[in-house]
């Protein structure tokens, strides 16, 4: 083997020169082509055959599989015929696939390699001895942060990954009708159609799908950073998140679920959770796992929560106000808390959002009742609004950056603008009416 391995070696050395007495001339490179093909020995019912793509060497040839069926009506030279986006995909897809062989073959001269058709073929299909698949690197990932809960990660932290890694596999199995690919064979085409998998057939929203996307660009970054991958193919993505509007109740509205008396004890207490909520700002994590340790006399002598966020980990510190308080003493000594230092009845997360629909109902609130929305009325209607300023706000939410909170200082700065706008129309009729009776 390696003397036919040198003996092809020489000749490809050695064709490219002439020997004419004491001189040597150039002549003409080594030939090099690579083509599409359809396998007409496997054309279905539906009258499609897979597209193979053949990489020619001086005559020696290797055959790779694009994982791609077409109308056999539709094919011409090498091309899908037709001017559909579908159609444009297609080619633009056939012609990233005959750019990674140039770029593979370009990459071998750089080395000094010897080329052949089957070596570039394994190269493409990530079949070198150091090669690596997606899910294999995916799973890699994910046991290494799992070994690192407690530590540098969250538990919750894993189970986005998790949930990542199956959405990556289903796409897998969806799209290319395999259980895993190689790191090298993944391009741009991969990251658009996997998101357009996540907003079609998984039904994500924009933002869902763009951050199920980042959690799989972070295995990319793992598998440059390891040599794994020659390549980044997010290099030409871009793609950004939708900013979304925080809803938050009115003062009204608060008061309406407050003042709203309830006979369903389940009902009852969601709301007094909600309500809790909305006089704290604690995301349903944090009130979940409220204890008596959690509340503390602050400096200025009176009873404070302090407690991590479980999504962040930032410490979050705020004083309890009268309405938290009250509901506090109320279920102070409820006889079905779970332990003796717990502080309130929780449900799970599924059951008190589905409750608070049916509060949402009872007290005549269109609005989607979910609990965050409760952390939402804390930062705008119970504090912005009420001249809180937004440092102070931000530190007691437990947010990383006040850039994040500044979101919720549009939703004011919105809310007074209606008002003012409101006030405005108004003064007009007002002014309207008094030059009425004056004439």
């Amino acid at each position: 083997m390696l003397k036919l391995n040198l003996i092809y070696y020489l000749n490809q050395l050695f064709s490219n020169f002439v020997f004419k007495g004491n001189l040597i001339f150039m002549t003409t490179q080594n030939t090099f082509s690579v083509s599409f093909y359809l396998r007409a020995d496997k054309i279905d019912k539906m009258n499609t055959a897979p597209v193979f793509m053949r990489v020619t060497i001086n005559s020696e040839r290797a055959e790779i599989a694009t994982h791609r069926r077409v109308d056999i009506k539709r094919w011409d030279k090498g091309r899908l015929k037709g001017i559909n986006k579908e159609t444009q995909e297609l080619n633009n897809y056939l012609a990233s696939l005959k750019q990674n062989i140039f770029t593979i073959q370009r990459d071998m001269i750089d080395r000094k390699e010897l080329i052949t058709p089957e070596k570039i073929k394994n190269r493409f299909q990530g079949k070198d001895k150091n090669s690596k698949t997606l899910i294999e690197t995916f799973v890699f990932h994910n046991l290494q942060i799992k070994g690192l809960i407690g530590k540098d990660f969250k538990s919750a932290t894993v189970i986005r990954y998790e949930t990542t890694l199956k959405h990556v596999q289903e796409f897998l199995k969806e799209h290319y009708k395999v259980d895993d690919i190689y790191l090298s064979e993944l391009n741009y085409e991969f990251i658009t159609s996997f998101e357009y998998y996540l907003k079609t057939i998984r039904k994500c929203g924009h933002n869902t799908a763009l951050k199920y996307i980042g959690n799989f660009k972070k295995i990319i970054n793992l598998a440059v950073k390891y040599d794994w991958l020659p390549r980044d193919p997010f290099i030409n993505y871009k793609n950004r998140l939708k900013e979304v509007e925080r809803e938050a109740l009115t003062q009204e509205e608060l008061n309406t679920i407050e003042q709203k008396s309830i006979n369903i004890q389940r009902i009852e207490i969601v709301r007094d959770l909600f309500v809790f909520a909305c006089y704290t700002g604690l995301a349903y994590a944090e009130v979940a796992k409220l204890t008596k340790d959690h509340i503390v006399k602050g400096m200025d002598g009176k009873n404070w929560i302090v407690i991590r966020r479980t999504k962040t980990d930032n410490k979050s510190m705020i004083p309890l106000l009268p309405k938290a308080t009250g509901i506090l003493e109320k279920y102070s000594h409820y006889p079905k808390l779970a332990t003796k230092d717990e502080l309130l009845p929780v449900n799970s997360n599924q059951k008190v959002n589905a409750y608070l629909k049916e509060l949402a109902d009872i007290c005549g609130i269109t609005k989607t009742l979910t609990f965050h929305l409760a952390r939402h009325t804390f930062a705008t209607t119970v504090t912005l609004t009420n001249g809180v300023s937004i440092e102070s706000v931000s530190a007691m939410l437990g947010h990383k950056s006040i850039r994040t909170t500044q979101i919720y200082s549009k939703v004011v700065e919105k809310k007074v603008s209606n008002d003012m706008a409101a006030l405005l129309d108004k003064l007009e009729s007002d002014d309207r009416r008094m030059k009425v009776e004056k004439n």
